[in-house]
């Protein structure tokens, strides 16, 4: 995975076209691509009227068009982080911004009222993947982001956060080669997933973590 950053787009380029699965604003579930891009917006902008999903498509169809997926984001672009892992020869890289604006419990629930910011995962996989272990491995991701945020302590009046109320993900697998039909924590290609998700995504929550406001609870 190549990318760069050009406020307000972080663009990661897959080297070719990849099979990717999210629930990203642009292009989501299972679609091809052989970009996935992020686009920074201004907390102020958003606001309840506005049509983020309708907005997104016309930033990114004036740009050059390109096969790609787009998380919408308003932590940084600047302030990215990368990790890479290979386990027994399989290799992945993950690309992730991490704002923690509107962390949340998983179980419990705060609110609109907590303010804005997401954890945006891009996970890429350079091998061919089932589709049943594509979603096994969201699961994987899912996981170590979550480990990763239980890792900084964050507390709520709620419990231990464990991620924010608008995380998104993104998993690119290869189109070509030998199918794998599992990527569960007991395989090589789980432990790669974890182990590069959850460095990307603890090194990215330590660097948000000086900047986050008083917690409030939903009965705050």
């Amino acid at each position: 995975m190549k990318f760069i950053c050009d406020k307000p787009w972080l663009k990661a380029d897959l080297g070719g076209l990849f099979e990717v699965l999210s629930w990203a604003p642009y292009r989501p579930g299972f679609v091809q691509a052989s970009e996935i891009w992020w686009r920074e917006v201004r907390n102020e902008d958003l606001t309840e009227n506005f049509d983020a999903i309708h907005w997104l498509k016309t930033e990114i169809t004036s740009c050059d068009p390109v096969d790609c997926v787009c998380f919408l984001t308003s932590r940084d672009v600047l302030l990215h982080h990368f990790s890479s892992a290979t386990v027994e020869g399989i290799r992945v890289d993950t690309l992730a911004t991490v704002g923690l604006g509107n962390v949340e419990a998983v179980g419990s629930r705060r609110g609109k009222s907590s303010g804005f910011g997401t954890i945006n995962i891009a996970t890429q996989v350079h091998v061919n993947m089932s589709e049943m272990a594509k979603i096994e491995a969201l699961t994987i991701i899912a996981e170590a982001r979550t480990a990763a945020i239980m890792e900084t302590e964050i507390t709520l009046p709620e419990g231990r956060a464990t991620g924010t109320g608008t995380d998104c993900i993104a998993l690119a697998s290869a189109i070509d080669g030998e199918r794998h039909d599992y990527a569960g924590l007991h395989t090589a290609l789980g432990e790669a997933i974890g182990k590069s998700v959850r460095e990307t995504v603890l090194a990215g929550a330590k660097s948000y973590q000086p900047n986050l406001p008083r917690l409030k609870s939903r009965r705050d």
